[in-house]
């Protein structure tokens, strides 16, 4: 995919004052150009290959630097149960970095984590899963974008709060998949805030109402998605059986879609 064309910007500068934000200099000109079609993904400084998963603890700041899978992590495909590129310990911060294709199972948090200006240029099986076990855990997700996620973005098997705000997402099928058949499952909340969706897509956020999950969305803007085929919540019956979970109806409801049409923007 291509992003909308823009007028020429001192981007060393402005990027390196923004990186400390989460921000890119994409997500800026955004904001600043609302007629724009989408969020302009960084430019890489430079590229590392990376057969074998690394582990990552305390605060890791890549800047900008490009991650892509060798070896085992290499195929490039959509199997369950491929390793990460990066497994986070609870705790941990992951800042500035860029995953290139073939990106492998992308991110696991094993608890609350920290994920700032992390983009994905090419999704493989997910972009970030979420692992905790706590219902106290939170992983935080402050600006970045994916695309190319022919299946999900955000993978949430864990449990606790999901926050992710200022983030750019193109051609995708879920971005955020609280998981529907998990051998244990947990009740998991998810906040959406500020986030461009680009078509195409299928749901922004995919729920289990049987377990108490919520979704509320805030600021959603929907570019290109003229009729309205992107579904904001998606409500289901989830199970621990591995069965592939029944719909439950979509659309705000106060308790387990929280948000008014006020709060989706397209255009």
């Amino acid at each position: 995919m291509t992003s909308a064309t823009r007028p020429r910007t001192p981007r060393r500068a402005l990027t390196g004052a923004l990186a400390t934000l989460g921000l890119s200099v994409g997500m800026v000109l955004t904001t600043a150009a609302p007629s724009a079609q989408a969020a302009t993904w960084p430019t890489p400084n430079g590229s590392q290959g990376v057969s074998s998963t690394i582990s990552v603890s305390g605060t890791k700041d890549y800047g900008m630097k490009r991650l892509y899978g060798t070896g085992d992590l290499g195929s490039g495909g959509q199997d369950e149960d491929q390793g990460p590129i990066l497994k986070l310990a609870d705790g941990a911060v992951l800042k500035n970095v860029i995953l290139g294709a073939p990106a492998a199972d992308g991110v696991h948090c094993e608890g609350s984590c920290t994920l700032q200006n992390v983009w994905w240029e090419d999704v493989g099986e997910d972009a970030a899963t979420f692992k905790g076990k706590s219902s106290g855990a939170v992983y935080t997700v402050s600006g970045g974008g994916a695309k190319e996620a022919s299946d999900k973005v955000f993978q949430f098997n864990g449990a606790g709060t999901l926050n992710v705000s200022n983030f750019a997402v193109q051609n995708f099928g879920t971005f955020v998949r609280s998981c529907g058949n998990c051998s244990t499952q947990y009740k998991r909340t998810i906040n959406l805030n500020s986030i461009e969706v680009t078509w195409k897509g299928g749901r922004i956020a995919s729920i289990n109402t049987n377990y108490g999950d919520s979704a509320t969305l805030r600021n959603i803007t929907i570019v290109g998605d003229s009729s309205r085929k992107i579904v904001p919540c998606q409500k289901y019956i989830g199970n621990n059986s591995g069965k592939e979970p029944s719909s439950n109806g979509s659309g705000p409801d106060g308790t387990y879609c929280k948000y008014s049409s006020s709060d989706v923007t397209y255009r």
